[in-house]
């Protein structure tokens, strides 16, 4: 059965005449005559009695009548869907934020997507970036923002490079270590940790400081930047954090060295997955924004 059979069925059996119905279609009568044919072998019996001036349904037409119209109703509102879809009339757009991401940058390219592409509706969620590619793998998440530390190559997805900042040790503006430019890794031996649940470097920069033989003593545990920042600024701690991020009255941010520890944050995709226009749309967007006040790095490197 064909869409174009349901749609002549239905002009015949509203028009109860062959040749208007015909005209209504924009097709010749024997065309539409020959579908109508065709669609009672398929239902095995005849949709129509055919007397010339009194065409009507037969019992079997009027029992599929309300089913056929349903049919080419539900075929109807998925064209008009698929066409909003293609063209970015109205396109629900699901995308993963890592949660430690200064949220200014994220409303920016929000905003940039909503100028540029009013169609695209946003789904925004934010979490750890190793659930964030959990959830992309299903499928529950189309694109995702985030960082990861390793440098093994991740060959199930597709990693665009947005910016890199530096981490910091964010501490109080009285701690013993505020007044200096930079710390080492050694500077922050025996001192009380506030452990960011989320941190991008958690398990990874562990192995760092064991190595160079420091310890931390944590202190506070929080699943939230904000707050861990304000623990800082009470002075119960120093937190590791991204530049960008260790904003807060009452705290400095001091860029590490030996080792330094740097975050790339990238747009991540599924390797080999079809993506929509709507992640066509995110992917410019993220690209030409500039992060911190510049451009994304993988536009600067194509340049």
């Amino acid at each position: 059965m064909e869409i174009s059979q349901v749609r002549y069925f239905l002009a015949v059996a509203k028009e109860l005449n062959f040749t208007r119905a015909a005209e209504q279609c924009n097709v010749t009568q024997p065309a539409l005559s020959r579908a109508i044919k065709l669609l009672e072998d398929e239902f095995g019996g005849a949709l129509f009695h055919r007397e010339r001036r009194f065409t009507h349904l037969t019992e079997l037409g009027r029992m599929v009548e309300t089913y056929l119209e349903g049919v080419f109703e539900n075929s109807r509102q998925a064209k008009q869907i698929a066409e909003q879809y293609v063209h970015l009339k109205k396109t629900p757009l699901r995308v993963g934020i890592m949660s430690t991401i200064a949220p200014d940058e994220i409303i920016e390219l929000i905003s940039s997507i909503r100028g540029h592409h009013p169609g695209v509706e946003l789904h925004l969620c934010d979490a750890d970036a190793p659930s964030l590619r959990r959830r992309l793998l299903e499928g529950d998440l189309e694109a995702a923002i985030y960082a990861l530390p390793s440098n093994i190559p991740d060959e199930e997805v597709h990693s665009l490079p947005l910016f890199r900042e530096q981490m910091v040790m964010a501490v109080h503006l009285t701690h013993r270590l505020a007044n200096q430019r930079r710390v080492q890794v050694k500077d922050m031996s025996n001192e009380s940790y506030i452990h960011r649940n989320n941190c991008e470097f958690a398990g990874y920069a562990d192995a760092v400081l064991s190595e160079q033989g420091v310890t931390v003593s944590p202190v506070y545990w929080s699943d939230r930047d904000d707050w861990t920042l304000a623990m800082i600024a009470a002075g119960l701690g120093f937190g590791f954090m991204p530049e960008h991020t260790a904003k807060h009255a009452g705290v400095v941010a001091l860029p590490i060295t030996d080792p330094e520890f740097w975050r790339e944050v990238n747009l991540v995709t599924v390797r080999g997955r079809r993506h929509s226009p709507a992640v066509g749309a995110l992917v410019r967007e993220a690209t030409q924004k500039r992060w911190f006040g510049e451009r994304a790095k993988a536009l600067s490197a194509a340049e």
